[in-house]
C-alpha cells in the first residue's frame, strides 16, 4: 500500500510516533504521552496528551475516532466524536477522552488511547442559490428512505 510522508515533531522525548496495527489499517493509533496514569471518572471528560505536533499536508484533514477496543470495554472514546486536525495547525494533537461507563477508567501512560486517519477534503465556495436541484428523495428527512 502507497504511503504519505507525515512531518511530525516530538514535543515530549519520551512520546510514542504513531503505528499502524496491520498493513491495511486505515487508522494509526495515538499513544497517551508516557508517564503517570490519569483516570477518568464516570461522566468526565479528560485531555489526554500525545506529546506529536503533526505537519498535515494540504488538502488533507487528521481525523480522530475511537479506538474500538476501547470505547467498547472500557467506554472510553473521543468527547467531540470525531476530532478535526487542520492541515495548518501546529501545535500538540491532544485527545478529549470521555468515559461513558459507569466505573472510573484509568488511561495508563503510553496505552493506544485513539486512531488517525488522514482524508482529502473538499473546500467550498458557498453560493446562495433561490433553488436548488432536485432529487427524488427531495426534502425527505431521518428515516425518510425506510428501512429496507
Amino acid at each position: 500500500m502507497k504511503k504519505a510522508e507525515i512531518s511530525l515533531k516530538k514535543l515530549d522525548k519520551n512520546a510514542i510516533v504513531p503505528t499502524y496495527a496491520s498493513d491495511f489499517a486505515a487508522g494509526a493509533d495515538l499513544y497517551a504521552l508516557p508517564g503517570d496514569d490519569v483516570a477518568i471518572e464516570p461522566g468526565q471528560t479528560v485531555l489526554i496528551h500525545t506529546g506529536l505536533a503533526l505537519e498535515i499536508p494540504e488538502g488533507y484533514g487528521g481525523f480522530i475516532f475511537a479506538r474500538s477496543g476501547l470505547a467498547t470495554k472500557k467506554g472510553l472514546a473521543p468527547a467531540n466524536k470525531v476530532g478535526v486536525i487542520d492541515s495548518d495547525y501546529r501545535g500538540e494533537i491532544m485527545v478529549p477522552l470521555h468515559n461513558s461507563s459507569n466505573v472510573s477508567q484509568t488511561v495508563s501512560g503510553g496505552e493506544r488511547i485513539a486512531q488517525i486517519v488522514f482524508i482529502p477534503y473538499l473546500a467550498a465556495d458557498f453560493i446562495e442559490s433561490g433553488e436548488l436541484n432536485g432529487t427524488k428523495r427531495g426534502v425527505g428527512g431521518f428515516g425518510s428512505t425506510g428501512t429496507n
